[in-house]
């Protein structure tokens, strides 16, 4: 499988996931859209802090 888990990191370093098994990330005028293989959807106003694949992670920050 190809997808990852995406968290978001806030100012104090605390991590949270925001989507699991997710497929595609698009930048759009309103932040970064993402979309998993369920076809959950979320837009986020962040950007790509570390990118892990072998790992199946994708980080997120302000």
């Amino acid at each position: 499988m190809c997808e990852a888990n995406v968290y978001f990191v806030d100012k104090e370093g605390n991590e949270k996931i925001l989507l699991e098994s997710v497929d595609k990330i698009i930048p759009t005028a309103e932040g970064l859209f993402l979309e998993n293989i369920f076809n959950q959807r979320k837009i986020v106003k962040a950007k790509i802090k570390e990118m892990m694949l072998v790992e199946h992670r994708i980080i997120l920050e302000e």
